[in-house]
C-alpha cells in the first residue's frame, strides 16, 4: 500500500521539514473527504502524506461546506504536533470556507469549528474544483 501510494505522483513521500510552511489539500465528496498535506521543497511541492475519512450516515447529509471543514479540522488534530507553530495553506475547491477564520460564522457547527482554528497559523486558499486533482 505504501509503494502504491509512492508511486501515486512522480516523487516519493517527502520528510517533514519544521521549519518550512504545510500546505493541505482537500476534497469532499457524497461518502468521503481526502487530500494529503505537503511541503514544498524549491518550487517542487512534496508531499508527506496522504488521508481520507470515510464519512458516517450523518456526515453523508451535509453540505459540502461541512464536509470539507470537516475534513480540515480532523487533519490538523490528527497532525497537530507537526503543524502547531507553523504556517498553515489549506487549499480547497469551496470558496465559503475561506471566510471562516475571518467572520463569524451563523451556523452553529461552522462557529465551533472556525474557535477551533484559532489556535492554528492558518490561511484558506481557493481554487477551482476543476484543479483539484493531485498533479505528478
Amino acid at each position: 500500500m505504501k509503494q502504491a501510494l509512492c508511486e501515486a505522483t512522480d516523487r516519493y513521500l517527502a520528510v517533514v521539514d519544521f521549519d518550512k510552511p504545510f500546505h493541505i489539500w482537500v476534497d469532499a465528496s457524497d461518502d468521503s473527504v481526502a487530500g494529503y498535506l505537503s511541503q514544498y521543497d524549491e518550487n517542487t511541492e512534496c508531499p508527506l502524506v496522504f488521508f481520507s475519512l470515510k464519512l458516517n450516515g450523518t456526515q453523508k447529509t451535509w453540505a459540502a461546506v461541512h464536509k470539507e471543514a470537516h475534513a480540515v479540522i480532523a487533519k490538523l488534530k490528527k497532525f497537530r504536533n507537526w503543524v502547531f507553530s507553523a504556517e498553515i495553506y489549506v487549499h480547497l475547491d469551496h470558496n465559503p470556507l475561506t471566510f471562516l477564520t475571518e467572520s463569524a460564522p451563523k451556523n452553529a457547527k461552522l462557529m465551533w469549528w472556525s474557535l477551533a482554528l484559532q489556535e492554528f497559523n492558518i490561511q484558506f486558499h481557493y481554487f477551482k474544483g476543476t484543479h483539484n486533482i493531485v498533479s505528478k
